[in-house]
């Protein structure tokens, strides 16, 4: 029985350790993913508010284009063509 009791122990403070690791990884993943989002939420801020690379309404004729669920290629070719004036 004693044989039992230690070797138990040695498993219950192995996997103690191993747990305790497994934490401290996860909540670095997390702090790391919440600099990314942060940095990522900076980027489009600036890019959408700033007038620098994208325009707001570029932005809404992209979404329109996706709610629509049209290709890139095939927007605007089943529109009627206007009648020329000549």
């Amino acid at each position: 029985m004693d044989n039992v009791q230690t070797l138990l122990i040695v498993v219950v403070i192995a996997l103690t350790f191993l747990l305790v690791v497994v934490g401290v990884q996860v909540f670095l993943i997390i702090v790391d993913l919440r600099k990314a989002i942060k940095r990522l939420n900076s980027i489009l801020e600036d890019a959408i508010l700033g007038g620098g690379l994208i325009r707001p309404e570029k932005l809404t004729g992209v979404l329109e284009i996706l709610k629509r669920n049209k290709k890139l290629e095939s927007y605007g070719q089943d529109q009627p063509t206007p009648p020329s004036s000549g």
